[in-house]
């Protein structure tokens, strides 16, 4: 006897539970290395951002618990745990456009480095700029790409919060994954 075909509200909470899981995983072990590694170099920064970061990825999971005993609200966690990462990130990145402080910049060449600049015919201070470029850019762009996907998968999760309900207001389908 075969399994019965799944509803398209059953097949949105399995897609949902698979995403939930990807990513809340994704984001606990990043988060978790990461937290490690600052603790070592002794970056308590780093490591509260990591353990905040933690946070959402455990909240994601926990979100996806609940779905799994059939509590909706887990559809909140997820949206919630989403934005709470995104805040984080935002935060974080404006933080540190705000910060930006050329000579500790330039403090950091290396003796190589500064031999490189001057057979280039190159001072410090030409570079400067090109640096500070390249900070601003790389702060920026990951705040835009952290609105892009944590907003979207906010978004993913909210517009699929009617369907999963009537998913788990329904009698559980066989072979529903654990």
């Amino acid at each position: 006897m075969t399994a019965p075909t799944p509803t398209p509200p059953e097949q949105i909470l399995r897609r949902v539970l698979l995403v939930s899981a990807l990513d809340g995983w994704s984001l606990v072990a990043i988060a978790g290395l990461g937290m490690v590694l600052t603790l070592v170099l002794g970056d308590w920064l780093g490591t509260g951002i990591g353990l905040l970061v933690l946070a959402a990825g455990l909240g994601e999971l926990r979100g996806r618990h609940q779905l799994q005993r059939r509590d909706p609200a887990g559809m909140k966690l997820l949206v919630r745990a989403q934005l709470f990462l995104l805040s984080v990130i935002l935060v974080y990145c404006v933080s540190r456009l705000g910060s930006f402080d050329g000579d500790t910049a330039l403090a950091n060449l290396t003796p190589e480095m500064e031999a490189a600049l001057h057979e280039a015919g190159l001072a410090r201070a030409d570079i400067l700029p090109l640096v500070q470029i390249a900070f601003y850019a790389t702060y920026g762009t990951v705040a835009v790409l952290s609105l892009v996907f944590q907003g979207g998968l906010a978004l993913y999760y909210r517009s699929r919060t009617a369907r999963v309900t009537a998913a788990l207001a329904a009698p559980p389908a066989a072979g529903m994954p654990d």
